[in-house]
């Protein structure tokens, strides 16, 4: 509640002139109407919910990336679209970063998570790929695993179906019930990040 209530009165009293570094907000995912509702591609769908809940549009393109710039909570972010397939998204993150001169730290990634329940979300401050190809992609190009990263979870696909072809599925109707409240949850747990750090984010929304 506290955190709503935050938001609401930077909605109510006009935009004061941006303060502390800018953010990167990086959502995961696939290029092309073929995967935009996959479960491989929540990252580009919780990054879609941070732009229509403030108003942002992903309206900009440079370094093989889609990006909107502009501000959440008086804080100046870029929330990001890598257009390099997922495999690659290291070689659109990193250069954008270096051109707008935002530190490792200051990137939170978002990405589906086949070792979690469908709709739990985690978030972390740092930690290795996983397994999960455009986060090694990410931590190859920047040359670190430093930085934020915010775990959805997609479950492990039934029987012996392979991983690569489940992750890209579109979410069953079930899912999608539950992802529904995910996505939402997502996007707070980045607006938490924002408004309170890290810590506080964790603390929230890792339960």
């Amino acid at each position: 509640m506290a955190l709503f209530s935050r938001l609401r009165a930077w909605v109510r009293r006009p935009q004061r002139p941006e303060i502390g570094p800018m953010k990167m907000i990086v959502g995961l995912g696939n290029i092309g109407p073929r995967y935009a509702r996959n479960r491989h591609n929540i990252g580009f769908q919780i990054v879609d919910e941070l732009a229509n809940a403030h108003g942002l549009s992903f309206d900009k393109s440079k370094f093989k990336a889609r990006f909107g710039d502009g501000q959440i909570a008086g804080q100046r972010v870029l929330l990001v679209k890598p257009q390099t397939f997922m495999n690659g998204c290291g070689e659109a993150v990193q250069p954008l970063a270096a051109f707008y001169k935002i530190d490792i730290s200051d990137i939170i990634v978002i990405f589906d998570d086949l070792d979690l329940p469908t709709g739990a979300i985690r978030i972390r401050p740092f930690g290795g790929s996983g397994g999960h190809n455009g986060m090694k992609s990410l931590i190859q190009r920047l040359g670190s695993d430093q930085f934020p990263r915010l775990r959805v979870g997609i479950n492990r696909p039934p029987g012996r179906m392979d991983p690569a072809a489940y992750v890209l599925q579109d979410f069953t109707a079930a899912e999608e019930e539950i992802m529904v409240q995910t996505r939402d949850q997502a996007r707070l747990a980045v607006e938490s990040w924002l408004v309170d750090g890290l810590d506080a984010a964790m603390n929230e929304y890792n339960g």
